[in-house]
């Protein structure tokens, strides 16, 4: 690897007709392309296109098989590590062991101390101030709560916390490592919604270069200034954020006639969609954020034609209404209750949405709903024909992993035939000889994917999702979230991935202080919450208690919302009515019926009616926000 300070250019990384092999595969061939400094980029491609490897071409883990990386020897570079670490110290202490300058002033102030050398005392706590070392402590604090632990546990060790806590950890150690050169896998793997907003904002504040794997679209168009395409053994760079890369590469894509076709298809279908769910939505505020979502959807789809995936979520055979409820029940583990007094009942076609801190007890109500839990009081009561599928990390660990994908199909139904189940596991990515193949040989990825061709063959009218996105690529959440817009049945899913729940879900609950209720607004507004400054006290559960209370203030203005959205209700519902009788053939034949102007005027009127109730409720809620923003500040 050649230094950059030898030559008389900014600074910046830069390849040079690389090519770089791993074992017998070639995985990058003449690649030339160059990240200034201080630019932050988005890795995307699929598995094994060699994007940990350029990761370890950079750590001088690996060297180039011909041709030249740049990178400046001034740069300090900081890795997030994956593996999970076993240590007996303290998480506040494993997160300052990440600044080894800090850790090098600190131990020779020690020694200095013990030989009582003032002289070179003085020098290093001028070196400590430098390096604003004095202030360490504060901001390791500032990223542990940022991260979802509390105060309480920064002095627990690491082998009190489990592996997904301990990678949060690996997390914070590598944000408090001064770097130049910030190189980030999968971030945003074993975080939740809150943590993954607090992060963006401090990735947006980084200074230095940033490379960043992440299969999270909102994060990273929240996060990267370009996309770095890792595609047949080549890199390509698109300006602007994933949104934009999606829409240039469909540019691309659509210049071949073959490709066109399929796209027109793709259009169509996010279209009809949209359409929809336009004519049935009913609260404004969440309609409006998803349409818009929807329709984002509409002009990305032409991007992903050429998905390895693509699958639907089969129709249910029967249904209930409602499906499951839950009456004033307790929830819980043991002697420990998480929520009170929940009442709730799922109705087919409920698309629900779970937010709240970590640990305040989303996946323990997704249990109870799925009868993994017993409730600690209450009653939950089944429908006739309720059929659960329920996704959670540890479907991913029952899998029987001496069988393959095929034979798990047919234990649940032997009389379809093999092609059929073949034909169904291609749409996630099984085919040819990989179906047959045990899942003791698959990734992460595979056996997710797999769990999830479990659950949608059992044709369920009821789906529970605890985090269907870990583990999976870009293409597969892409498809997970198509097939969830025209899946008929009821779901409730708790995601860190936005996207995934702007565009399937229709209401969000909140889940926090051992409670379950409406959220009323939406994902923007949950995030400004999120992003409100932290109180004084560094306790992760207190940073969420004051902004939700102050979200509950105007009620005058809430009452005002409500009524305009009651009024939406009734006119969509005359709307409706007036639109299905002008359906009616008989209106337009060789007489028409008198009925037909009347009707005609009535449309006319009630789609100007309900235009300016939604203007009236946009007002409205800007008014409420501003008030908000005075309370807040």
């Amino acid at each position: 690897m050649r230094d950059l300070n030898n030559r008389s250019i900014i600074d910046m990384l830069k390849f040079t007709e690389l090519a770089l092999r791993r074992g017998s595969q070639l995985l990058f061939e003449r690649v030339t392309l160059t990240i200034y400094d201080g630019q932050k980029t988005g890795l995307v491609g699929a598995n094994g296109a060699g994007k940990s490897s350029l990761f370890d071409l950079l750590r001088n883990r690996l060297t180039p098989d011909s041709g030249e990386v740049y990178l400046p020897s001034s740069w300090r570079i900081a890795h997030m590590a994956q593996e999970v670490s076993t240590t007996n110290r303290s998480a506040i202490d494993y997160v300052l062991d990440g600044d080894t300058a800090l850790r090098a002033i600190q131990q020779a102030i020690v020694t200095a101390e013990v030989a009582e050398d003032y002289t070179h005392l003085g020098r290093l706590h001028e070196d400590l101030d430098n390096i604003d070392g004095y202030s360490a402590v504060s901001r390791a604090e500032r990223l542990l709560v940022g991260l979802g632990f509390t105060e309480a546990e920064f002095d627990n060790s690491l082998d009190q916390f489990s592996g997904g806590w301990r990678i949060r950890l690996n997390l914070a150690q590598t944000l408090m490592c001064p770097s130049d050169l910030l190189l980030l896998d999968e971030p945003t793997n074993h975080l939740d919604l809150d943590a993954i907003v607090w992060l963006a904002e401090w990735l947006k504040n980084y200074s230095g270069t940033l490379l960043m794997v992440s299969h999270d679209r909102e994060f990273l168009d929240d996060v990267v200034s370009q996309i770095a395409y890792l595609h047949r053994k080549t890199i390509h760079l698109y300006p602007g954020n994933y949104s934009r890369f999606e829409q240039l590469r469909a540019a691309r894509l659509a210049e071949q006639a073959a490709n066109f076709e399929k796209q027109q298809r793709q259009i169509a279908h996010m279209h009809a969609f949209v359409e929809r769910f336009r004519a049935k939505a009913t609260k404004a505020k969440q309609a409006q954020s998803r349409i818009k979502a929807l329709q984002r959807m509409e002009l990305i789809a032409p991007a992903h034609i050429d998905s390895p995936f693509q699958f639907r979520i089969p129709e249910p055979e029967n249904t209930s209404s409602p499906l499951l409820s839950l009456y004033k029940c307790q929830l819980g583990y043991q002697d420990t209750c998480v929520i009170k007094e929940v009442t709730l009942s799922i109705h087919p076609g409920d698309r629900i949405g779970l937010l709240g801190p970590n640990g305040a007890g989303k996946s323990t109500l997704i249990k109870s709903l799925a009868g993994e839990l017993g409730l600690r009081a209450g009653d939950r009561t089944e429908g006739l024909h309720l059929r659960v599928g329920y996704f959670s990390q540890h479907q991913m660990d029952d899998l029987d992993l001496a069988a393959s994908p095929v034979l798990h199909l047919q234990r649940i139904d032997p009389t379809i035939s093999d092609q059929q189940i073949r034909s169904f596991l291609g749409g996630f990515g099984f085919t040819g000889d990989k179906s047959f193949e045990s899942a003791a040989t698959f990734s992460g990825g595979e056996k997710a994917r797999l769990a999830l061709a479990i659950i949608a063959w059992r044709k369920p009218n009821l789906l529970l999702l605890d985090e269907p996105t870990n583990h999976l690529d870009i293409e597969m959440r892409h498809t997970l979230t198509v097939a969830l817009q025209s899946f008929t049945g009821a779901m409730v899913i708790v995601s860190h991935d936005r996207h995934l729940l702007r565009n399937t879900v229709d209401r969000f609950l909140l889940v926090r202080h051992n409670s379950v209720s409406e959220f009323e607004g939406d994902l923007e507004d949950y995030q400004k919450i999120l992003n409100l400054p932290a109180p004084q006290s560094p306790s992760a559960s207190t940073i969420h208690e004051k902004p939700i209370n102050r979200f509950k203030h105007s009620k005058a203005l809430k009452s005002s919302l409500a009524s305009v959205e009651k009024r939406l209700e009734r006119l969509q519902r005359k709307l409706m009515e007036t639109e299905i009788r002008l359906a009616d053939n008989s209106l337009y034949l060789d007489n028409p019926s008198p009925d037909l102007q009347s009707l005609l005027r009535d449309q006319i009127v009630l789609r100007e009616q309900i235009a300016e109730l939604e203007e009236s409720w946009l007002e409205t809620s800007e008014e409420l926000e501003k008030y908000q923003e005075v309370i807040r500040g």
